[in-house]
């Protein structure tokens, strides 16, 4: 071992010539002249466009309520999921863009949108998010089909005679 230890952070800060004035700030919002803030979010297939912005609490998926474009509850539920989570729920209208996948692929990149988008307009909501594992993307995909079978498990039936 050696002479001096670092036993602190700030111990360490010195002995690497940082001062706490050049240590990172405080994350700065990220919202445009518009009042609004931009993420993507994405799962399986899907990839949605998001911008949120103080408000009401209205749901916008391309053009559609969020009720007349996803009509199953548990894919309305799982928007929701984020704003629920950071206590949101009447404060923000959600504008989002969702192309590629089925439905429930989309709610899925919508939610994973909202949750990007909570943290780039208020970063202090990140620790909760991460919590309720939010801000993850979903790496689950399709499983490719392999030549010789008819889908990607599925074998040919076998014949013994």
């Amino acid at each position: 071992m050696s002479d001096t230890e670092t036993t602190t952070l700030s111990d360490l800060g010195d002995a690497m010539g940082v001062t706490p004035a050049e240590a990172p700030a405080v994350v700065e919002p990220k919202i445009d002249e518009h009042g609004r803030s931009y993420a993507t979010g994405k799962r399986k297939d899907a990839v949605a466009r998001v911008w949120i912005k103080r408000g009401s609490g209205v749901v916008t998926v391309n053009g559609k309520e969020m009720n007349a474009y996803f009509a199953r509850p548990a894919l309305q539920m799982i928007l929701r999921q984020p704003l629920e989570a950071a206590d949101r729920a009447t404060q923000f209208d959600v504008v989002c863009t969702v192309t590629g996948g089925g439905l429930s692929g989309q709610a899925g990149a919508v939610r994973h949108g909202i949750s990007r988008a909570l943290t780039f307009f208020e970063p202090e909501l990140r620790s909760v998010l991460k919590k309720g594992g939010f801000l993850t993307r979903d790496s689950r995909v399709v499983e490719r089909k392999k030549y010789g079978r008819r889908k990607a498990r599925r074998s040919f039936q076998f014949s013994k005679r």
